[in-house]
C-alpha cells in the first residue's frame, strides 16, 4: 500500500474506466454548454437566437434560458436558494433538474448579471409628498422663499440700477395734503427731464413712520407695482429745521380719491367718464350703476390680493387711501404708512392698532395679542406662513373694504355721519348684516331700497358677495382671492381684463371651492329622506335647527374655566411686555440702515 495514494482520486479513476461510450458523449455536450455558458452573457432571453444558429440541441437550450432568468433574479449569489421552475441548485454548485433527476457540473463557471446599474436616486411616494409639501409650504402666503430671493438677491441688486435724489434735486409746488404724520407736496424736477412723465412727482415729509413707509413701497415695488402708486426713492433728510424728516417720492398718479369721488351726486356716474374717457350712451339705472360699482371692486380687490400675496396688510384701507390713478385707468392704494409687513414682522407690535375706527373690523386687531413680538428677520420668515393661517390677518383689510363696497350701494353711507350710525346699527346686530336688512328694510327710504335692489341684481349675488366680507369673525370672511372668484364679477365690467389679470381670475376661481352648495345640497337630502324611523329629518325639525341658538348656563366648572383663562391671559400679558422692553432697543428698526441718508 502506497503512502501518498489519495483514495478520492482512484475513486475518481474508478469510475473514468467504467464509464461507457454513451456516457463520453453525454460529457461531451455537457462540455461545450460549458463553454457557451462562459462565451455568452447571458441575458433574460438567453440569446436563445444565438444558440439556435450553434446547432444546440433543444435541452441545452432551455437549461441556458432557465440558467439566464437565475441568474437575473439573484443580485448577490446567483447560486443560493431554492428550486425555480422545477430547477434547483446544491450547495456545492451543481444545478438539478427535478422533472428529469439530471445533474450538471457547474463548479467552476462564473456568471455576472447583464441589468444595467443604476447610479439616479429613487423617487418614492413618500419622498414626493415630502418635496411637495415643503415646497407648498415655502411659497405659501406670504412666501418664505419668494421672501428672501426679494430681501438678499432683489433689494440688494436694485440698489445698484435704481435712480437717487437729493433734496436739491426737486422744486416743491402745490400742497395736496396734511396728515398727522406728514405733508404732502406735488413737485417736478430742478433739472430738465426727459418726459414730462417723469418731471411730474409726488413729494411727502414723513416725521412719523417714515421709514416704515419707506420700506413697505420698495416692497410694494418690487412684488405688484401695479397694486399702489409707483414708488420711486425715500430717503432721510436731516438738515431741516423742524428735524429728521424722511422724503418720499413717488410718480404722479393723479388727485382724485375715491372719498372725492363718491361725495360727488354725479357718483358713480363721474367714475365711469374717468374709466372709458367717455359718456356710454346708455340710460341710467341700477344695471348700469351696478357695472360701474362692479368695475371699481374688482380693481380695489385686485390691489388687495397683491398686497396680501406679498404679506403685507394695510390696516387703513378707506376711500381716501384709495386714488384714480390718471394713466392706467385704475385705482390704486396709497399710504402704506400704518401697513404691517408679517413676513419677517417688521411694523407688527401685537398690543398696538393703527385703524380709522369707521372702517376698522371689531377684532381692532390684525393678529391675536397674545401673539409674540416678531424674532430675527429670517425666523419670522419661516414661521409667517403658520402665522398667516393661524390669525388670517388680510381679513382685516377685506372688512374695511366691505364697508366702501357698502358705501357706494347706498348713498347715505357715503358720509362720516351716514357711516358711523351705520355701525352703531350694525353693532346692536351682532354684525349680522341679515339682521340689519329685517331691522330697516321695512321703514327704509328710497336711498336704502334702491340700494338693496341694486345689490339683488341677477339672484342677490352682490349681497351675498357684501355679507361674506362683512362679518363679525375675521375667519368667516372671504380673501380676496375668493372674493375675486364670486359670480358676482362673472359678468363683463367696464374694462376688459389684461390677459395676466384674466389668467389669475380663472385660477382664483380653480381653486376657489364653494361649499355653502354642498352643505345645502345635504341639507336637502336630509330633509326628504328624513323620517323619525330612517333616523332623519324633516323640514320643520331641520328648520328648528337653523333657528337653534346655543344657551349657555353658568356653571361653577364654566366659571373656574373662565377664571383660569383669565389668569392665563393676564400671564401670558405680562410676559409679553416684559419681553417687548427688553427687545426695544435690539428691534428699533433694523432695518432703516437700509434707508439712505442725506448728508
Amino acid at each position: 500500500m502506497e503512502l501518498n495514494s489519495n483514495p478520492t482520486q482512484d475513486a475518481w479513476k474508478d469510475t473514468r474506466d467504467r464509464e461507457t461510450a454513451d456516457d463520453k458523449s453525454r460529457r461531451q455536450k455537457h462540455d461545450e454548454s460549458k463553454l457557451l455558458v462562459t462565451a455568452i452573457e447571458i441575458s433574460p432571453v438567453a440569446r436563445a437566437d444565438q444558440l439556435i444558429s450553434m446547432n444546440q440541441s433543444p435541452f441545452t437550450i432551455q437549461l441556458m434560458v432557465v440558467v439566464s432568468v437565475q441568474i437575473n433574479l439573484c443580485s448577490s449569489s446567483p447560486f443560493a436558494g431554492g428550486s425555480r421552475s422545477g430547477f434547483g441548485v446544491a450547495e456545492g454548485g451543481e444545478m438539478h433538474d427535478d422533472s428529469n433527476a439530471a445533474v450538471v457540473h457547474l463548479r467552476r463557471l462564473k456568471f455576472r448579471s447583464t441589468l444595467p446599474k443604476s447610479n439616479e436616486l429613487t423617487v418614492t411616494t413618500t419622498g414626493a409628498a415630502l418635496a411637495l409639501g415643503a415646497l407648498s409650504y415655502l411659497w405659501a402666503t406670504p412666501g418664505v422663499a419668494p421672501g428672501f430671493f426679494d430681501m438678499f438677491v432683489l433689494a440688494f441688486l436694485e440698489r445698484f440700477f435704481r435712480t437717487t435724489y437729493r433734496k436739491d434735486d426737486f422744486i416743491l409746488g402745490k400742497k395736496l395734503g396734511e396728515g398727522a404724520f406728514g405733508v404732502v407736496y406735488r413737485v417736478s424736477l430742478a433739472k430738465k427731464p426727459s418726459s414730462k412723465k417723469e418731471g411730474d412727482l409726488v413729494l411727502k415729509k414723513a416725521t412719523e413712520y417714515g421709514a416704515v413707509e419707506i420700506w413697505m413701497n420698495e416692497r410694494v415695488r418690487r412684488a405688484c407695482a401695479n397694486c399702489c402708486a409707483y414708488f420711486l426713492y425715500g430717503f432721510l433728510e436731516s438738515s431741516s429745521k423742524k428735524g429728521p424728516e424722511y422724503w418720499l417720492i413717488w410718480r404722479y398718479e393723479g388727485e382724485s380719491t375715491l372719498s372725492d369721488l363718491i361725495l360727488s351726486k354725479e357718483f358713480p356716474y363721474n367714475v365711469e367718464t374717468m374709466i372709458l374717457g367717455e359718456v356710454q350712451d346708455l340710460p341710467k339705472g341700477i344695471e348700469r350703476e351696478n357695472r360701474i360699482i362692479q368695475t371699481i371692486m374688482r380693481q380695489l380687490l385686485f390691489a388687495l390680493d397683491g398686497l396680501h400675496s406679498t404679506g403685507i396688510v394695510h390696516r387703513d384701507i378707506k376711500p381716501q387711501n384709495i386714488i384714480f390713478s390718471e394713466g392706467s385707468r385704475t385705482f390704486k392704494i396709497i399710504d402704506l404708512g400704518a401697513a404691517a409687513d408679517l413676513r419677517v414682522g417688521i411694523n407688527y407690535i401685537p398690543k398696538e392698532f393703527l385703524l380709522d375706527p369707521r372702517y376698522a373690523a371689531p377684532e381692532q386687531y390684525i393678529m391675536s395679542t397674545q401673539t409674540p413680538s416678531a424674532p430675527s428677520a429670517p425666523v419670522a420668515a419661516a414661521l409667517s406662513p403658520v402665522l398667516w393661517q393661524l390669525n388670517l390677518p388680510d381679513r382685516f383689510d377685506i372688512y374695511s373694504t366691505g364697508l366702501i363696497f357698502l358705501q357706494m350701494a347706498f348713498p347715505g353711507f357715503r358720509t362720516d355721519n351716514g357711516l358711523i350710525q351705520f355701525n352703531r346699527q350694525l353693532k346692536r346686530c351682532d354684525y349680522d348684516l341679515n339682521a340689519w336688512r329685517k331691522t330697516v328694510e321695512p321703514r327704509a327710504g328710497i336711498e336704502l331700497r334702491r340700494g338693496f335692489e341694486l345689490l339683488d341684481l341677477d339672484g342677490g349675488i352682490g349681497w351675498e358677495l357684501l355679507t361674506s366680507m362683512v362679518r363679525y369673525k375675521a375667519r368667516q370672511r372671504v380673501s380676496a382671492k375668493a372674493a375675486l372668484a364670486h359670480p358676482y364679477f362673472d359678468r363683463e365690467a367696464l374694462l376688459a381684463l389684461s390677459f395676466m389679470q384674466n389668467l389669475r381670475l380663472q385660477f382664483f376661481r380653480a381653486t376657489q371651492q364653494d361649499y355653502s352648495e354642498a352643505a345645502k345640497w345635504i341639507i336637502q337630502l336630509m330633509a326628504r329622506s328624513g323620517t323619525e324611523k330612517e333616523g332623519g329629518f324633516t323640514e320643520a325639525q331641520l328648520q328648528e335647527l337653523r333657528e337653534m341658538e346655543p344657551k349657555k348656563k353658568a356653571s361653577p366648572q364654566r366659571n373656574a374655566l373662565a377664571s383660569a383663562l383669565r389668569l392665563q391671559r393676564k400671564i401670558i400679558r405680562t410676559l409679553n411686555e416684559s419681553m417687548d422692553e427688553l427687545n426695544t432697543r435690539r428691534k428699533s428698526l433694523w432695518w432703516s440702515r437700509w434707508i439712505p441718508k442725506e448728508e
